[in-house]
């Protein structure tokens, strides 16, 4: 059997046409196609305003400069993320610090939430932002962070890298709860744009400081200049912004996969629901669900339990792809880098996320797989499971 990723792009010719009708048309970049993007995607995820940029970790940069993060802000998020989740804070000078993950779901946990949120109280050291994490798609508990958040003075920018379609208490991920949340458009998420990312906000002033953060801090409106403008040519520069736009051939592509999100969803879906099946008897923990929410599916994650099995994850993983299978794990918690251990921390910090780490193995999950490729994967992931 021929090599099976652990996530790979679904691209058809209607993809293949947006993009090449846009390679054909008078503008690549700063056309009609990103505004066209954003509106749909704010459309499909019940949100007011939806920002796209090129990639979704200059997203998270962007969002916390434009929710006021600095020198001397205080930033928490999740251990278990990739890289970017943390070093959006850095970026902006700030101090990060983390907060441990719920055993079951793997995202932030709300109850060592509290706690930690307490103790700072206590210490006059309270952050200024959560930065919340969708991991493998699959919604955290929004719902008590914002009551959390409202009672202690924070902002949140919800990380939902993972998550595009899902939904969380009936809503679409990123259109209530967070004060910014940001999407992924890299190209193994659920829509892609090959890179590429985008924040959604209900606040018009913070999607305008976020619009203006994308393009260098520049402006043509005259609405938002200092100065009566000599000429139709003249620009404002207001702050200290960046390049992070988006293409036109990347937003052309990002508009016609959101016309196939449902189906993708879908076949995501119940390929997971498979997985669970084929899976229940073996010596593994599966992915959280829960009634509430509905996952993207990004991801689907098992963890070894080692109290049934003798079998390594090294070995495992190194069986798997022997076998063809291209497995992963997500993530390396982000403190036990060693740039992050050279800012003081150290492993043990954060248990719960460095426990989950230690059996944790990505099976392959994408639109286009096969039952049969499916099927493959379980049968060696079992005999390896039995060495």
């Amino acid at each position: 059997m021929a090599f099976i990723p652990y996530s790979r792009q679904s691209i058809t010719e209607d993809d293949i046409a947006a993009v090449t009708a846009v390679l054909r048309s008078e503008f690549l970049t700063q056309g009609a196609e990103v505004p066209r993007f954003e509106a749909s995607f704010a459309a499909l995820h019940g949100v007011a305003h939806a920002v796209a940029v090129s990639n979704a970790t200059a997203g998270l940069h962007i969002a916390c400069l434009a929710l006021g993060i600095g020198p001397g802000s205080r930033v928490w998020t999740s251990p278990n993320s990739f890289l970017a989740s943390a070093n959006c804070a850095l970026y902006c000078g700030a101090t990060i610090d983390f907060v441990d993950i719920d055993p079951a779901t793997r995202n932030l946990s709300v109850a060592a939430l509290q706690r930690k949120l307490e103790q700072a109280e206590r210490r006059g050291t309270l952050p200024q932002l959560l930065i919340p994490v969708d991991f493998a798609g699959l919604p955290a508990d929004l719902r008590e962070m914002r009551a959390l958040a409202d009672r202690y003075g924070f902002r949140i920018l919800e990380d939902a890298s993972h998550a595009t379609g899902a939904s969380y208490l009936g809503q679409p991920v990123g259109s209530a709860w967070a004060d910014a949340s940001v999407f992924s458009f890299h190209a193994v998420k659920i829509v892609t744009t090959a890179e590429g990312g985008l924040v959604t906000t209900r606040d018009a002033q913070l999607a305008e400081r976020l619009r203006l953060l994308r393009s260098h801090g520049m402006t043509r409106e005259r609405s938002q200049m200092d100065f009566e403008p000599e000429g139709p040519w003249v620009y404002e520069q207001q702050l200290l912004g960046y390049n992070y736009r988006m293409t036109e051939m990347q937003a052309a592509l990002g508009s016609s996969q959101l016309k196939r999100l449902p189906q993708m969803q879908a076949q995501r879906a119940a390929l997971a629901e498979r997985y669970d099946g084929l899976l229940a008897r073996l010596p593994l923990r599966l992915p959280a669900r829960t009634a509430d929410r509905r996952s993207a599916w990004h991801l689907y994650v098992v963890e070894l339990d080692a109290q049934r099995t003798r079998a390594t994850r090294a070995a495992v993983f190194q069986a798997l792809r022997e076998a063809q299978i291209g497995v992963n794990v997500h993530y390396i918690p982000i403190h036990t880098q060693p740039h992050y251990q050279r800012l003081g921390f150290k492993p043990g910090d954060f248990p719960d996320a460095e426990a989950y780490y230690a059996g944790a193995i990505s099976l392959p999950l994408f639109p286009d797989m096969r039952t049969d490729e499916q099927d493959h994967v379980v049968a060696t992931l079992e005999q390896a499971l039995r060495a």
